[in-house]
C-alpha cells in the first residue's frame, strides 16, 4: 500500500500505461494501414511496464500480439476463429506477422487476476 493508504503505489505509471493503450487503439483505427506508430505506443507501454514490474490486465494483454507488438482488433489486424475438434480454444492471428494467440475453453482454467493470492499485500 502507498503512503496515504491507496492501493495502487504507482498511479502515475498505471495512468500511463492505459494512455498509452489507448493512444494505440486510436492510432490504429484512424490510420489501419500504417500500423507503425500503434507499434510505438505498444513498445513504449510494455517498456514501462517492464521497468517498473508491473503485470498487464490479462484483458490488455490479449489484445497484444507477442511478436510484432501491434494491437489485435478483429477486421483490422487479426481474425478470430473457433476450434471445436481436439481441445476446444479460441485462435487469434495476427494478420501483420501470422502469430497465433490460443485460448482455451477449460473450465478450470484461471487468470492470475482471478485467483485469492493476487490480491494480497506484499
Amino acid at each position: 500500500m502507498g503512503k496515504d493508504g491507496s492501493r495502487f503505489v504507482n498511479k502515475e505509471v498505471f495512468q500511463r500505461i492505459n494512455f498509452l493503450y489507448q493512444a494505440a487503439h486510436f492510432a490504429l483505427v484512424q490510420t489501419p494501414s500504417q500500423p507503425q506508430l500503434c507499434c510505438f505506443y505498444i513498445n513504449t507501454l510494455r517498456t514501462v511496464a517492464e521497468k517498473h514490474v508491473i503485470r498487464l490486465h490479462p484483458e490488455m494483454k490479449r489484445t497484444i500480439c507477442k511478436k510484432c507488438c501491434i494491437l489485435l482488433l478483429p477486421g483490422i489486424t487479426a481474425t478470430v476463429r473457433s476450434k471445436k475438434k481436439g481441445e476446444k480454444c479460441t485462435l487469434v492471428s495476427c494478420l501483420e506477422c501470422g502469430n497465433v494467440k490460443r485460448f482455451p475453453w477449460r473450465k478450470t482454467h484461471q487468470l492470475w487476476i482471478e485467483k485469492p493470492d493476487a490480491w494480497l499485500p506484499s
